[in-house]
């Protein structure tokens, strides 16, 4: 079985094409330019730049790459930036995120490709929820940023080609993905728990759902088996590790982590400063984006996807980090 991966280099990419490879499976690999960082064994398929990916330049390329692949994975976009300098961002994240994802799978679909794994967001849902509330994959929200509205209106794509064809979508939306490699705001979370620094985030009483990379590959290769995931086909699946944790409680991990580390390190220490001090701080200083993200909650309801599909989590959030502590 021939699976076509895109965003193979990056983070989750590379994880998944190891996976599927263990699993026997054929890769071929989307890149922007030939990497050295993919096996001998993947096929790559240079295309430059997804923002320039459109059917009139590329489809004669993409015909024949995309010959006998059975399932594509589409994992490839721009991601979410917090600081987004770049001109008309909704522009750009719409020119990758949606258009060049909307080429590609009626591409697929014309080659008569049976099944398209779109690695969405949570974002799709919103940003944040109230204590005890879940996100679920039947919420109703048109997201105003610009990130979650290119992903949103790339899934409504997906799902009318869906209708028109015989090309089945698998949506999948993951919260904040963290693993070996992790970057953002993950990444920046560990290097100040590395520092011999006070950090004002020990009385944060939020609720996060995370998904550990490990469980994330775990469900994408799931969703590859069209025989072992039929009921997933034109369904939007959400994913977490099952185990919601405050971010003091997520500091208080990492530190644990780095305590068990190969080398001794002097670590940061948590100060208990009430939230509300500290969300009138952050927008004093215009970070009430970021204070969303370190403050607010965001829970979600993977119920459906272990219903429908049997799945459940393969690693918790100890075991991930554990297997992260040699980046540390």
């Amino acid at each position: 079985m021939k699976v076509f991966v895109t965003g193979a280099t990056g983070f989750v990419g590379r994880a998944l094409v190891e996976d599927l490879l263990s699993e026997s499976y054929e890769v071929k690999a989307l890149v922007r330019q030939s990497s050295d960082n993919l096996p001998l064994v993947v096929e790559q398929v240079v295309v430059g730049d997804l923002a320039d990916f459109n059917l009139a330049r590329r489809e004669g390329l993409m015909r024949k790459a995309l010959k006998d692949v059975d399932v594509i994975v589409h994992v490839a976009a721009r991601v979410h930036i917090m600081k987004d300098d770049v001109f008309e961002p909704l522009v750009q994240f719409r020119k990758v995120n949606r258009d060049a994802t909307l080429v590609l799978a009626r591409l697929a679909a014309d080659a008569g490709i049976k099944r398209f794994v779109f690695l969405s967001s949570i974002k799709v849902n919103g940003e944040n929820t109230q204590p005890d509330k879940y996100f679920t994959p039947d919420d109703i929200n048109i997201p105003d940023d610009p990130y979650g509205l290119s992903k949103y209106e790339a899934e409504q794509g997906l799902l009318a080609l869906a209708k028109e064809t015989e090309l089945e979508v698998v949506i999948i939306r993951p919260p904040l993905v963290y693993g070996p490699g992790v970057k953002g705001n993950f990444n920046t979370m560990i290097k100040w728990m590395s520092m011999p620094l006070p950090l004002p985030f020990g009385a944060i009483h939020n609720r996060r759902s995370f998904v550990a990379l490990d469980n994330l590959v775990n469900l994408v290769c799931l969703c590859v088996d069209r025989e072992k995931s039929l009921k997933a086909s034109n369904q939007v699946l959400l994913i977490s590790d099952g185990k919601d944790i405050s971010t003091t409680q997520l500091l208080e991990k990492v530190r644990q982590v780095l305590n068990c580390g190969p080398h001794s390190v002097t670590k940061a220490w948590l100060v208990p400063v009430p939230e509300r001090i500290l969300i009138l701080f952050a927008k004093a200083l215009g970070k009430a984006d970021m204070s969303k993200r370190l403050f607010g909650s965001l829970q979600v309801d993977s119920s459906k996807t272990h219903e429908l599909l049997g799945w459940k989590p393969v690693v918790n959030m100890d075991e991930q980090l554990a297997k992260m502590s040699k980046d540390f």
